[in-house]
């Protein structure tokens, strides 16, 4: 099981640009940290989930 955003999630096996896709995320107002570590946009395609990780994903808000 993963964990995204503190939830357990079915996410093993997707790489992490399906999984932001399948949860319509919007890709250019987000930072995802996997494992501690921010994975760089150009790594979505590439990064494959695996059981345990814990994926912490932060959306961006504008306003002022």
């Amino acid at each position: 099981m993963v964990k995204i955003n503190g939830r357990e999630t079915d996410a093993e096996g997707k790489t992490l640009m399906e999984y932001l896709k399948e949860t319509e995320y919007p890709l250019r107002r987000i930072a995802v940290e996997c494992n501690g570590e921010i994975v760089p946009k150009t790594s979505y395609e590439t990064k494959v989930i695996c059981d345990g990780d814990k994926i912490e994903i932060v959306s961006f808000v504008g306003g002022g």
